[in-house]
């Protein structure tokens, strides 16, 4: 069965799915994004990403398309049509179509959104997390509103290329003080030589990552001593384990940043159990 799409009002096949030529999340990213995590067919952390969802658009000045119920209801038909048990649903919500200009439309358009949701081999990710990943480190230079999660991502899409080019799949930007952010598309981690969890603070510019969030939670529940406040690459480097966190990689273990082995470049324990204590999470709490 082909993928089937959702687009302003209609369930269509995916490969005949379009949008307007002035619509101004394709011409100006004029929009923002969500992507859930599908577990056994239901939404994890939904609460989380309905919230950001609702805060990105509130900082754009974008309606809400629909109700959160209504759209819940949008989201569960588009994953039943593509019967998608183990997977990704990604949202889109933009201003809308207007004549071509920077600022926004004088007269009210309806929001335009999308969504679209794909198969995720479970048993792979686990593979490549019980081996863990590369990243590479990249020069910050992004706007200075990570926060909101929008369209825009160009630095993020060429970080991404440069790390694939690199044999990675995660490029960790760094600030003009020396300091990790985040990844193209994750949070950073590492377990440090104390055995403290470290993460940037989300006073930075950076993204308020839903599944961070709800890993916070996990940690602090299993008894783990966790901080959040910058880290060096050297630091990240010479800690004991590093990991990303997002909806598309869940917890995933980082064994090299630029080449260099994390500890004894191999995965270490804690994040081994916190990806177990995240996945049980969020299969338990998903809608």
């Amino acid at each position: 069965m082909g993928r089937i799409a959702y687009v302003n009002g209609r369930f269509v096949p995916q490969g005949e799915a379009a949008v307007h030529i002035e619509d101004r999340g394709y011409q100006l990213a004029d929009a923002v994004y969500e992507v859930w995590a599908l577990f056994d067919g239901k939404l994890a952390d939904a609460e989380g990403h309905f919230a950001r969802l609702e805060r990105s658009l509130a900082e754009l000045k974008i309606p809400m398309p629909m109700s959160r119920a209504a759209l819940t209801v949008v989201l569960k038909e588009a994953v039943r049509r593509n019967r998608v048990r183990e997977g990704l649903v990604y949202l889109q919500v933009g201003r809308g179509v207007a004549p071509r200009d920077h600022a926004f439309p004088i007269d009210p358009v309806e929001p335009s959104i999308v969504v679209t949701v794909k198969a995720v081999d479970r048993a792979a990710a686990e593979a490549r997390a019980a081996k863990g990943v590369g990243v590479i480190t990249t020069p910050e230079n992004r706007w200075g509103r990570c926060d909101i999660k929008t369209v825009g991502l160009l630095p993020n899409a060429l970080a991404k290329q440069a790390a694939r080019e690199r044999g990675a799949v995660e490029a960790w930007f760094v600030d003009e003080l020396g300091f990790v952010t985040e990844g193209a598309s994750s949070n950073a981690w590492i377990v440090d030589r104390d055995g403290i969890l470290r993460t940037r603070d989300t006073n930075a510019n950076i993204l308020r990552g839903v599944t961070r969030l709800t890993l916070l939670d996990v940690i602090r529940e299993d008894g783990l001593k966790v901080e959040e406040r910058p880290f060096t690459p050297e630091e990240a480097k010479s800690a004991r384990e590093a990991f990303i966190t997002g909806a598309g990689t869940l917890v995933l273990p980082v064994v090299s940043v630029d080449g260099d082995p994390v500890g004894d470049g191999a995965v270490g324990p804690v994040a081994s159990r916190l990806r177990r204590l995240y996945i049980e999470r969020a299969r338990a709490t998903a809608i």
